[in-house]
């Protein structure tokens, strides 16, 4: 175990939807965000952190499992036999505790994440979070957007929350920091404690107050517009511009409440003994490559190589860089091995303990993506997406114990084409269910068929996909390495045309 002293533990403050190029220390001049600045002074930064599993709660089962979900099953729970980074700590002595406004959690697909640590509380309202009953309609501004969301029940709710929240110091991320704050204050001098604070936020809706919206004033008279859509673009220049603003207000809110964590390190010098990890699940698009948002288009750096802070106590560095690959998979064992608790043997994740100390390389290439989407790698140079050789895009299975979706359970429909399947490696020798996820029809969405190779040197705006047979070849070696030391099923392989005895190395 390390030798730090007295006292030893760790904090994680996480952010969703946290926009790289947003912050001062990845180059972003015009959003006003001096907190990320200092705790990039503070701290080591990564410029070549990518995501693995999309979008919000695959992410997080990442987080608590170190290893990739992506290619086994869709958004949902922690399945009976995953390995949960907090529960391990909880399992090995260390106190583990959770504050956040991330609704998921309550919903039946993110129900098992939140009990995996000893304690857990919650600040309501975010986005359409069911959280304020009215049966009358709410009055709702005329919205760019608006006509996309009229009939859903999230865009109701979330003009119901919002009266709720009258000051900055009703909204939940203030409150999800209160509670942070009230933890570390009452916990700072004991030993062996990791505390998580996250917060929806900068997700969108971007809904903030007067005091961040100041920050960037501008000329604008059109309709509400705060809640991008997840579809192509197709509002005005003034709209879009309108849109990029709100959500830099946002994040200079996030700004403002991680100021409070760093300026407890500072009062009760939390530096000598305390891990800082400060991260995202994703990126957002907010117009670039002519997309907004997420998922609905192919996961360019804009969203996949997110940004990532650590400070370990054990190594003292601050305020340098590091070039080295890693990725979401790798927080869990590096969380495991601050402690001194052995890292299980199904997370493939690595500590960042030498990448932090010295940059020291954890890896060739990573892989990422979203079930039933393309499946991406980059060795840091080349990324390459791999789209599905069928308009259908089957075969496809989810493989669970745990048969819910992002709000409601599978429906009777697809339970009834469920089989047992053999365990997995990683499933511990429990069978699991083999759900078909039917036929997609990708053709109103043709970019999610494609498959692209960037060379990121070259273009690090991805604006100009390259034919190169040889470096194709390579990044296809890669990918079906990592997929296979994945354990992913044969017809991912099938699904992506690709002969997996072939192409390996």
């Amino acid at each position: 175990m390390p030798d730090l002293g007295e006292v030893m533990k760790a904090i994680m403050v996480m952010f969703d939807s946290l926009n790289r190029r947003m912050l001062e220390p990845y180059g972003c001049d015009w959003v006003h965000t001096p907190n990320f600045a200092e705790l990039a002074r503070r701290t080591v930064t990564f410029d070549h952190a990518y995501v693995g599993s999309m979008p919000c709660m695959p992410a997080r089962r990442e987080l608590h499992t170190g290893r990739y979900n992506f290619l086994h099953r869709s958004w949902g729970p922690l399945e009976p036999f995953d390995d949960s980074m907090p529960e391990i700590l909880k399992k090995n002595g260390v106190y583990t505790h959770l504050c956040s406004d991330h609704y998921h959690y309550w919903e039946d697909g993110g129900a098992t994440y939140h009990s995996r640590y000893n304690t857990w509380e919650f600040s309501r309202g975010q986005e359409g979070d069911p959280w304020k009953g009215q049966i009358k309609d709410p009055e709702i501004p005329p919205a760019v957007a608006g006509d996309d969301r009229k009939n859903s029940p999230h865009w109701r709710q979330d003009w119901i929350n919002r009266k709720y929240m009258p000051t900055v110091k009703d909204q939940p991320q203030a409150k999800t920091f209160d509670m942070g704050e009230e933890f570390i204050r009452r916990n700072y001098s004991e030993d062996r404690w990791f505390l998580t604070i996250e917060t929806f936020d900068p997700h969108e809706p971007y809904f903030t107050h007067a005091r961040y919206k100041k920050l960037y004033p501008h000329a604008y008279k059109g309709r509400h517009f705060d809640w991008p859509p997840y579809r192509r673009v197709n509002e005005s220049p003034e709209e879009v511009e309108h849109c990029r603003f709100e959500s830099a207000a946002l994040h200079s809110m996030c700004d403002d409440h991680l100021g409070r964590v760093i300026a407890l390190m500072d009062k009760y010098e939390m530096w000598k003994d305390t891990m800082l990890i400060v991260n995202t699940d994703h990126g957002f698009m907010l117009g670039e490559h002519d997309w907004w948002a997420k998922m609905a288009m192919p996961f360019y750096n804009e969203i996949a190589n997110m940004p990532l802070f650590v400070w370990d106590p054990r190594s003292h560095r601050s305020g340098q860089r590091r070039q080295s690959l890693v990725q979401t998979i790798d927080i869990a064992p590096t969380l495991l091995d601050f402690f001194g608790v052995p890292v299980p043997k199904d997370m493939q994740g690595v500590p960042l303990t030498g990448v932090i100390k010295s940059d020291r390389p954890v890896r060739k290439a990573g892989l990422y993506g979203m079930f039933g989407g393309q499946v991406n790698v980059t060795d840091g140079r080349y990324v390459y997406m791999r789209g599905p050789v069928s308009t259908t895009n089957s075969p496809l299975f989810n493989y669970t114990l745990m048969p819910t979706h992002m709000r409601g359970m599978f429906s009777v429909k697809e339970l009834r084409t469920a089989i047992m399947a053999p365990p997995f490696p990683f499933t511990k020798g429990c069978p699991v269910m083999k759900i078909d996820c039917g036929k997609a029809d990708f053709k109103e969405r043709p970019e999610r068929l494609q498959t692209f190779l960037f060379d990121l040197q070259k273009d690090p705006g991805q604006l100009h996909p390259i034919s190169n047979p040889a470096v194709e070849r390579q990044m296809i070696r890669h990918l079906v390495r990592l997929m296979t030391e994945n354990n992913a099923p044969p017809e991912q392989f099938k699904r992506q045309g690709i002969n997996q005895g072939r192409c390996r190395n």
